[in-house]
């Protein structure tokens, strides 16, 4: 299992989550994302807007997404 970087960068961990089918609404103290899924349903993100991401945090997205922390690394890696 990958591990999760200490301090990962925010425009990284964004380009991720892009990769992952999500999309910013709105960006302030915290970064509001979606996604849309196949289904017709949505699923909402809320991340700080932090300069670098603690792997606690990211740990925290991964679970609030529903996304294994392999899925998130390998869309990490490729951002």
């Amino acid at each position: 299992m990958a591990k999760f970087p200490v301090d990962a960068p925010k425009r990284k961990v964004i380009r991720a989550l892009e990769l992952l089918g999500f999309r910013i609404v709105r960006e302030k103290e915290h970064i509001s994302m979606v996604r849309e899924n196949s289904d017709g349903t949505r699923t909402p993100l809320t991340l700080p807007n932090h300069s670098k991401l603690k792997a606690p945090t990211l740990r925290a997205i991964c679970t609030q997404i529903r996304i294994s922390r392999d899925e998130f690394m390998a869309a990490y890696e490729e951002a």
